[in-house]
């Protein structure tokens, strides 16, 4: 159990030196910034605004030419990529390519205006194709649409505003221009919604004849084209093939920048460093010849950062105890087996100045809850083996995701021993196999025993797995007690429920209502009962006096311990949610041992012997997933709810020291 004690470390220097101390602090990573106890009127904080956002517009182009590469030349990946991690490169390296930032600047602005111009080209495109397909009704003119005839005939196209059909047409002209008859109308095509019409007729006729048809939804084209329909269309796809032929060439041109890609996803890490740096240096108070920084330092990080500061720069370095009044950052500092749940326990809060760290205990009992959840001896071998080969294989993997990998590990050889305890390998299915495709039944006897067969040993094993966990939770809160000194405390609120819930505990043993559900009848001592009722009482009445010591008023004072001891309902529930382990570990098995049997169904014939194998992989990795899910969920709760609803509190900000936050690499410092 251990959250790093921190320090204040400032740092006064010349001004000269305050960019080459920046970046010295963020290459170390072991400094959060926090200028807030830094309070005089007479200095001055840089403006690094436009600096900044020209970094970050750098990156951001960059981060853009990345993404062109990977859509025109995508970068072959394996499905197991994601675990890879960052890649390392050396500081000699990274500076080779910062120095060679205003080359590969260009080069990321050629990727995007050449992708500009692809998108340019493919808007063309669409708007050609659109005109193709606003030209198909057209496309049997032969004459272009803005054609108006002749000296003595005139033409006119146009729609009408529904399928209609020629007889139709004649009606409606005779029924709004009954003396018109030299005229021909063509219909030229039509659809559920428009009729499309080429109109001749004598041009002293034109205009009357234009009207009668208006009259029955007649209305010229929108756009007119000045070429034969089909001319058009021909031009039209001609200037699409050129413009696709011009796209293909422009990738061909992204396609030689391939090699480039890991230069410009370190010249995005450059300026986003680079941004994060200037952010701080805007958040400095300095004056004209010196500034001052200050910020929180884990104890032992110290004499590493005086060393690097103090010794290579004309500056002054003052380290502090943290004030009463201040909140410094959590950061927690476990072994590789705690520290693997320090995810989980981040999820649901750090904690707060002057809280235990419950790390340690927590993750004992996390991997044992998980594993006896599971339970089944070649699950845990199988989820084990996974997470300790992709440990091995990607040995730069996330920080974070590696601690829930690792965390899985453990958990996979904790329900590898209590498979072994309950006799569970894939259910039953050495049983099944043996008996059905052997003729002999070979059974491997559990260890301890098997849970299908005595369920309420189990159930027993369970809560009293349960109350030892919220026992300790308790514990931790006396720890806690202790080490603020606060003895009245301890004895008030952990004493005192010790000795009523151990009364109770020692009452319920030797009961009927016990015997009846361990199946077993235990007798104590005389002098254990009577201890038992002595416990029970004083704890009872010391709660009862003691539980709102600070209240002043006797009455209230009672009211109120006597609602403290309404609470041992609240004790009774949370032991009984451990029945859950029951649940689970039995739905684990009954599932696995109920897929054997649908697989060994089919017969012992080659199809049936196929028939197995299916139904065996189908069904327990089904079964392994919906249970790994199962035991996660309930596992994280039964720590959440019921172990850190005894003592913890949470609440804290987590570490955020001033570094380099890179994207895609790691630069690995010379020493």
């Amino acid at each position: 159990m251990a959250v790093l004690q921190m320090q204040r470390f400032s740092i006064c220097a010349l001004k000269k030196d305050r960019k080459a101390i920046l970046e010295k602090l963020q290459a170390l990573g072991v400094m959060e910034i926090d200028n807030s106890v830094i309070e005089d009127d007479s200095l001055q904080k840089m403006d690094t605004v436009e600096s900044r956002q020209v970094f970050e517009k750098q990156a951001v182009m960059a981060e853009h030419a990345l993404d062109v590469l990977q859509k025109y030349v995508p970068e072959k990946t394996s499905m197991l990529s994601s675990l890879e991690g960052k890649k390392q490169v050396n500081r000699w390296e990274y500076e080779k390519i910062v120095q060679n930032r205003d080359v590969m600047s260009k080069r990321a602005r050629e990727l995007v205006n050449l992708n500009k111009e692809i998108s340019e080209n493919n808007a063309n495109v669409v708007k050609l194709e659109n005109q193709i397909e606003s030209l198909a009704p057209w496309m049997s003119l032969e004459v272009p649409m803005t054609y108006r005839g002749t000296r003595s005939a005139a033409f006119l196209v146009g729609t009408m505003s529904r399928a209609m059909t020629m007889e139709e047409i004649r009606t409606a002209v005779a029924e709004h221009a009954p003396d018109l008859d030299a005229y021909d109308v063509t219909i030229l095509s039509a659809d559920k919604d428009l009729t499309y019409l080429a109109v001749v007729c004598l041009r002293k006729d034109a205009d009357k004849l234009e009207d009668a048809l208006r009259a029955s939804g007649f209305a010229r084209p929108s756009q007119m084209v000045s070429k034969v329909p089909s001319e058009l269309k021909k031009n039209l796809e001609e200037q699409i093939q050129q413009l696709n032929s011009k796209t293909k060439q422009i990738e061909s041109q992204i396609a030689e920048y391939k090699d480039y890609r890991n230069d410009l996803r370190l010249f995005v890490d450059y300026y986003r460093i680079r941004a994060e740096k200037y952010q701080i240096l805007g958040q400095i108070p300095q004056s004209k010849q010196t500034f001052f920084i200050s910020g929180y330092v884990p104890e032992g990080a110290v004499p590493l950062l005086k060393e690097k500061i103090e010794n290579a720069y004309n500056c002054t370095v003052d380290v502090e105890e943290i004030k009463e009044e201040e909140e410094p950052p959590v950061l927690l500092k476990n072994g590789k087996i705690s520290s693997s749940v320090e995810g989980v326990l981040e999820s649901y809060g750090l904690p707060h100045k002057g809280e235990v760290d419950p790390t340690r205990i927590m993750s004992v009992f996390y991997i044992v809850l998980f594993g006896m959840m599971l339970s089944d001896a070649a699950y845990g071998l199988l989820v084990s083996l996974v997470c300790f080969i992709a440990l091995k294989k990607f040995p730069r993997m996330a920080e974070g995701l590696a601690k829930s990998i690792r965390l899985f590990m453990y958990c996979g050889i904790s329900t590898l021993i209590w498979g072994v305890l309950f006799g569970g390998y894939f259910g039953n299915v050495v049983d099944i196999v043996s008996e059905v495709y052997f003729g002999h039944k070979v059974v491997i006897p559990a260890l301890w025993f098997v849970p299908l067969n005595n369920p309420m040993k189990l159930l027993i094993f369970s809560l009293g797995l349960g109350i030892v966990h919220l026992f300790f939770g308790l514990g931790i809160k006396g720890y806690s007690y202790i080490k603020n000194k606060d003895y009245m405390g301890f004895l008030c609120d952990v004493v005192f429920w010790y000795m009523l819930l151990v009364g109770l505990l020692l009452m319920l043993i030797p009961s009927d209502l016990f015997a009846s559900i361990a199946q077993a009848k235990i007798v104590f001592p005389p002098f254990v009962n009577l201890l038992a009722k002595v416990l029970a009482i004083g704890g009872a009445v010391g709660l009862l006096l003691f539980a709102a010591r600070d209240n002043k008023n006797f009455g209230l004072r009672l009211a109120l311990g006597a609602y403290e001891l309404y609470n041992i309902t609240g004790w009774l529930s949370d032991v009984l949610s451990y029945s859950r382990l029951l649940a689970l570990g039995l739905a684990t098995g009954v599932i696995a041992s109920v897929v054997n049997q649908m697989g060994s169904m089919m017969g012992t014939s080659i199809i049936g012997v196929i028939g197995f194998i299916v139904v065996f992989i189908v069904g327990h990795t089904l079964n392994l997933a919906i249970n790994l899910l199962g035991a996660y969920v309930h596992t994280n709760r039964l720590q959440f709810v019921e172990f850190f609803g005894k003592f913890y509190e949470g609440g804290g900000r987590p570490f955020n020291p001033f570094k380099q936050n890179t994207k895609y690499v790691d630069i690995k410092e010379e020493n």
